[in-house]
Order: C-alpha cells, then sequence, then structure tokens
C-alpha cells in the first residue's frame, strides 16, 4: 500500500472512530455537531466516502457508522450525501438479512436434531453482521457434517492446518456468499481450548434478534473468545471488538469475578486484563473518558492501547515482545496445570506461524497454514 493509500486509510478509520465514539459533552443532543465535526462529513468526496465504507465493511461497523453518519448529513440538509448512506445501508442491510435466514435455519436444524450449537463472534456486533457465520459445538463432527450436507447441501471448504489443529469446518452453501464455520469441541488457534469450549453451551444465554431466539455465549465467554480470537490468533483489533467490548462494561453486563475465574482457569486472565485495558484505553482517545474498569483488570493488563498501531485497515498488536509475552504466559499456565496435550497443540503455534509466513513470502497467500 503506498503512503498516500495508508493515510487516506488512516484518515478513514479516525473519522468512523469520531463517529461511532463521539466525545462526551453534558447534555448534548447531537455531539457530532461539536467542534466542526458534522460539518467535515457534510463535505466529504464521493471518493472518501467509498474509501470509508470499505473500512467499515472490513471492521464490521458499516450499519452503525453509516446510521450516524446519515444523520449527520441529513441534520445538514445534504440530500445527495444522505442518498450515498441510504444505498450502502440497504445492499448491507440485504446481505445481513440473507445471512440471518439461513442462520436461523441452521440453528434449528441443530436443535431438531438435539445437537447444541451456540452462535459465537457473530451477533457480538449487532446491528451488523461479520463476514462469516461461527457457530460452536459440541456434537460429533461426523454427525455435523452429515446434517450440514444433507440439510443445506453444504460442502467442505479446503481445510488448512490451522483449520485441523483448532478442529474447525468451513461449509459453503449455495445460496449464501458467506461461509459457516463451525468449531467442535475446541477453541483456540491450536485447538488448546478444551475445558472452556466444552461449557459455552452449558453457560450459554439466548438473544432475541428480529423475533427469533439465539443461543449466544455468557458475557464472561463471549469476552474471553474475543480475546482468543485478537490477542492470541489474529494479533489485531475491528473497530467492531473496541465497540462490542466498550459496550459491554458500560451496560454493566460483565460479571467480573466470574470472568476472572474462569480466565484464569483457561490460562488467559492477563490477555482478557490486556483486551480490556486496550479498549478503555481507546475509546478515552475519542471520547474523552475510560472505561470504568476494577482495579484487578488494571493490575493484571501487560499494556494498553498504546502499543497498538493502525496498518492495513486494522488496530495492530506488535508481536514481539507484546503478543509473545501473553502465549507464554498461556503456555506456563498449561503446563502448571499438567494439561499436556493442549500444551503440546499449543507448543506447535510457533511453528505454524513461520510457516504461514514462509509461505506468504513464496506464494503469497497463507491460507494453506492458518
Amino acid at each position: 500500500m503506498s503512503n498516500s493509500a495508508d493515510t487516506s486509510a488512516s484518515e478513514s478509520m479516525f473519522l468512523l472512530s469520531r463517529l461511532l465514539l463521539p466525545a462526551q459533552s453534558a447534555g448534548a443532543h447531537f455531539p457530532w455537531t461539536s467542534n466542526g465535526f458534522g460539518s467535515g462529513c457534510a463535505g466529504i468526496s464521493r471518493e472518501r466516502f467509498d474509501e470509508m465504507v470499505a473500512l467499515a465493511h472490513a471492521n464490521h461497523v458499516i450499519v452503525r457508522a453509516l446510521t450516524v453518519f446519515r444523520g449527520i448529513v441529513q441534520q445538514a440538509q445534504d440530500e445527495r450525501r444522505a442518498a450515498w448512506a441510504d444505498s450502502a445501508l440497504a445492499e448491507e442491510q440485504a446481505r445481513i438479512q440473507a445471512a440471518l435466514a439461513v442462520l436461523r435455519a441452521i440453528c434449528e436444524a441443530f436443535q431438531a436434531a438435539g445437537l447444541d450449537v451456540t452462535v459465537i463472534k457473530s451477533l457480538d456486533h449487532w446491528p451488523d453482521l461479520g463476514s462469516d457465520i461461527d457457530l460452536y459445538t459440541n456434537a460429533d463432527p461426523e454427525i455435523v457434517i452429515g446434517l450440514m450436507k444433507s440439510a443445506f447441501r453444504a460442502r467442505i471448504a479446503p481445510r488448512s492446518w490451522g483449520d485441523r489443529l483448532a478442529h474447525k469446518w468451513n461449509f459453503l452453501l449455495p445460496e449464501l456468499r458467506e461461509p459457516i464455520e463451525i468449531h467442535i469441541g475446541r477453541l483456540g488457534q491450536t485447538g488448546e481450548q478444551v475445558e472452556f469450549a466444552a461449557a459455552i453451551p452449558r453457560r450459554a444465554r439466548t438473544v432475541t434478534i428480529e423475533g427469533h431466539g439465539y443461543r449466544v455465549p455468557s458475557t464472561s465467554d463471549r469476552l474471553m473468545i474475543s480475546t482468543l480470537q485478537r490477542m492470541y490468533r489474529h494479533f489485531y483489533f475491528r473497530l467492531c471488538d473496541i465497540l462490542d467490548s466498550a459496550g459491554l462494561v458500560s451496560n454493566g453486563e460483565l460479571d467480573y469475578t466470574d470472568l476472572e475465574r474462569a480466565a484464569s482457569a483457561a490460562g488467559i486472565w492477563e490477555g482478557v486484563a490486556t483486551y480490556l485495558k486496550i479498549v478503555s484505553d481507546y475509546v478515552k482517545r475519542y471520547r474523552g473518558a475510560a472505561l470504568d474498569l476494577p482495579e484487578s483488570v488494571v493490575a493484571s493488563a501487560r499494556f494498553g492501547a498504546e502499543r497498538i498501531y493502525f496498518a492495513n485497515d486494522f488496530l495492530r498488536i506488535p508481536l514481539v515482545p507484546h503478543s509473545a509475552s501473553l502465549y507464554s504466559s498461556q503456555l506456563t499456565g498449561l503446563l502448571r496445570r499438567r494439561e499436556l496435550h493442549s500444551s503440546a497443540r499449543l507448543g506447535l503455534l510457533p511453528w505454524l506461524a513461520t510457516a504461514a509466513m514462509v509461505g506468504q513470502k513464496i506464494t503469497g497467500s497463507d491460507k494453506g497454514i492458518w
């Protein structure tokens, strides 16, 4: 990516963050109008708007961001830019409705077959939806594969080394552009999380979206899954992660005692605390006030948002030494608890990462590995 493209993307991330994390202003009915921010949106070019929409898609905030943007330009009586937002929103909402219909059918099919199924990650972003649909189940893999093939004419996408270690399958359905990713019996980049994963259906709760109920992880489990994904696997945040997790904290939904107990048992408490500290610090940059985190979280965090940086559409976490130290802590915890099988799986991660880097340099893709 050129320097000018990098700068443009960084400016779009700033704009999205300002839209979705408006500065706190006591008594302000529409805080985006302060400091000339509203007029800046009203003057956005079509090219810049399209760049913002693409970045919002990548960060799973398209509906939330454009709903705010549309409100700003409508207040400015800018019908042309309001129409841009309406068109992009209509396209995205059509995609979401199609995906929800399939998700609902899959959940009903699992339940009819007497199989547990929990929707992980995908509904965390509501009213936005991710680029794939993630499910977790403790059911037998062969039964799951048979159900997906017979009920939905699904075919299994080629599985990478990482997919096999993580014990997950991607199913491609004829009528759906998004893959259905089903995690079976394990979580974590190398499938090292067994006990935590097995308890997810038992601890799950039901949420209602557009009149239909879906089983989703408990609030603590949801945050732990996000931590595994961001701090131990991808090493970057999407803007949706900041918004979703900040909402959990601000709404008072987190039971910190349960969270610390469960995360400590899984060996990722320091990762969870660091994740929350990054979210809180990022929120403070834009809103002017950090999240109200307990001292136990702040004290256990290894670092905060001062270490993250924007690159290639996301908020990046340095691998060395920051992410590496969390990996070492998780491995040490597994070894201390004598979880030797899980420790052996997790011990493969550096080799897998090295193979992915080599594959990326040789072929331009790491898909056969991750």
